[in-house]
């Protein structure tokens, strides 16, 4: 199950998602995203729903199948 759930919060970046998101930019890291980049839907510390960041700044978490910014998860488990 949270294989499947795990696909459904990963993306691969097309020409349109890089036109929407490279304004901002990562919200985990900054770097503006390139085509073809894995990006994953994560909850961080900003506020307001889960953006879209670059994949090796997020942590799968078994327990709530869910992304988290690695910052984020790494202050929750303090």
């Amino acid at each position: 199950m949270t294989s499947i759930e795990k696909k459904r919060q990963t993306f691969i970046i097309d020409l349109e998602k890089l036109n929407t998101l490279n304004a901002e930019g990562c919200a985990a890291c900054g770097r503006k995203f390139t085509l073809g980049e894995t990006v994953v839907k994560a909850c961080g510390a900003w506020e307001g729903p889960p953006k879209l960041i670059h994949q090796n700044e997020a942590v799968w978490d078994v327990n709530t199948t869910t992304y988290f910014e690695r910052r984020c998860y790494d202050s929750r488990k303090v």
